[in-house]
C-alpha cells in the first residue's frame, strides 16, 4: 500500500508539474516526429526558435538541410532524414519548402503534412505556374548567369521578412541560399496531399508568395486552414503561432 500511495504521490506531482508550467507535452498516441524542410533563399537554421519550443513540448524534431539545387536533390535530402525517424513524421514546409514535402511526402513515414507560407503544386503542375498564377508583391527575385535564383538583398527585408529586425534580416540576405531555378519548373508527380491530411498557414502579409494564392492552394488540397498576420518569414516572426498549427495537426492523426 506504501508503494501504491508513493507511485499515487508523484504521478500528481508530474501532472501538477506540467499543468503549472505550461507546457503541452506531446499526447500519447500522438505523432512525436517533426521534420522541418525551410525554403528558398534560407536553410534550415530559421526553424530554430520553433524546433526549441517543439522540442520543449515533448516532440522529437528534424531540420532537413536541403540544397535547393534541384527538386530531385531536395526531395531526396528529405527521404534521407525521414529514413532517420522512429515511427510516424508529420512534414513541414515552407513556401518552397512546400514543393519539397509535397513530392517527398509520400514516402510511407509521412502521415500528414503542414504548409507554412508554402506552395501545393497538384499533379503535373510546377511551382513556377502557381507562382504566375496569382502573382506575388515582391519583384526582388533575381536570376544569375548560371540559371539560380536569389532575393536583391536591398529588398529582402520588406519582400521576405518585414517583421523581423534589419539587423537580423541583413544577414538573413547576406547568407541567403540561391535556388536552381530548374526546380520551380519541374512537374509534381502523385503529390502527398491528395492523399494525406493537410494544414496550411496563410501569412497575411506575405510579399513573397500572394496570400490569395496560399488561400486558393489550401482550398484546394482540402487543407485545415489557419492565418496569421505576418510576413513570409513567418516561422521565425510568429513560431508560438506556428508550434500550436503544427502540434494541433501532430495531435489530431490517429
Amino acid at each position: 500500500m506504501k508503494h501504491i500511495a508513493t507511485l499515487l504521490l508523484t504521478v500528481a506531482a508530474v501532472a501538477a508539474a506540467v499543468a503549472t508550467s505550461g507546457t503541452a507535452l506531446a499526447a500519447p498516441g500522438a505523432v512525436k516526429n517533426i521534420v522541418l524542410v525551410h525554403g528558398s533563399f534560407a536553410d534550415g537554421s530559421g526553424w530554430r526558435p520553433l524546433a526549441e519550443i517543439l522540442e520543449k513540448d515533448g516532440y522529437h524534431v528534424a531540420v532537413v538541410q536541403h540544397p535547393e539545387t534541384s527538386l530531385n536533390d531536395d526531395v531526396t535530402a528529405v527521404k534521407r532524414v525521414l529514413a532517420q525517424q522512429d515511427g510516424p513524421v508529420l512534414l513541414v514546409g515552407h513556401s518552397y519548402g512546400g514543393v519539397v514535402v509535397t513530392q517527398a511526402g509520400t514516402d510511407p513515414k509521412v502521415v500528414g503534412l503542414v504548409y507554412v507560407a508554402a506552395m501545393l503544386p497538384d499533379e503535373g503542375e510546377a511551382a513556377g505556374e502557381l507562382l504566375q498564377k496569382i502573382p506575388a508583391a515582391s519583384k526582388a527575385v533575381t536570376p544569375t548567369a548560371d540559371g539560380y535564383l536569389y532575393l536583391d538583398p536591398a529588398q529582402f527585408h520588406a519582400d521576405f521578412a518585414a517583421d523581423l529586425p534589419k539587423a537580423e534580416t541583413h544577414f538573413m540576405a547576406l547568407s541567403q541560399v540561391l535556388t536552381n531555378s530548374s526546380a520551380f519548373g519541374q512537374k509534381i508527380v502523385n503529390p502527398a496531399w491528395k492523399t494525406k491530411p493537410s494544414w496550411g498557414i496563410v501569412a497575411t502579409e506575405d510579399r513573397a508568395i500572394n496570400p490569395e494564392l496560399e488561400r486558393f492552394m489550401y482550398k484546394r488540397a482540402g487543407s485545415q486552414v489557419s492565418e496569421i498576420k505576418a510576413s513570409h518569414a513567418v516561422y521565425i516572426s510568429r513560431p508560438k503561432e506556428v508550434a500550436a498549427v503544427i502540434e494541433k495537426a501532430a495531435a489530431s492523426i490517429k
